[in-house]
């Protein structure tokens, strides 16, 4: 079984091209994406904190670039891995809306290249392989299933690129 290192090394190593955007949100659209905009320009890869992406209701990466979610994917796998505790303290649950919210038209699914949806789907099939009680007590497993099904399916077969 993979450890925790491989997966992370192999995710770095696919999302290492994604360059840091000017700016991750149409800062200009409202207050809200301005707001976002502020605070992921005021972070990197290195000290994106999980109060900053784990709220629901107030989530900058539903309002990022794809460009820019591949930017920070690194960190937020690592928020994944970093096993806290309930739904509350632990990002899976966030990052696994991020990977299903619109199912097949999924913006990250269409738009990371070949390697990067690779790398989803491994780090998807690690958390699977070791993390399985914490994301059944997180309720997360049905979303974790979804997640594994629409990743691994024909990855090869679709284009783009972050």
């Amino acid at each position: 079984m993979t450890d925790d290192l491989e997966i992370l090394r192999l995710i770095d190593a696919a999302f290492a091209g994604c360059e840091r955007p000017k700016h991750f949100t149409n800062h200009l659209h409202c207050e809200e994406c301005a707001d976002h905009d502020k605070l992921l320009l005021s972070r990197d890869r290195d000290n994106l904190r999980l109060q900053d992406v784990n709220n629901p209701g107030w989530d900058p990466l539903c309002y990022v670039s794809s460009g820019g979610f591949g930017y920070f994917f690194p960190a937020l796998a690592r928020m994944a891995l970093a096993e806290s505790g309930p739904t509350q303290d632990w990002y899976t649950p966030q990052l696994l809306f991020h990977l299903t919210y619109d199912g097949e038209a999924n913006r990250l699914l269409i738009e990371f290249t070949p390697a990067q949806r690779q790398a989803v789907t491994a780090l998807l099939r690690h958390l699977d392989g070791t993390r399985a009680r914490s994301i059944d007590e997180g309720m997360s497993d049905e979303d974790l299933h979804r997640a594994m099904r629409l990743w691994s399916g024909k990855i090869e077969e679709r284009g783009g690129n972050v």
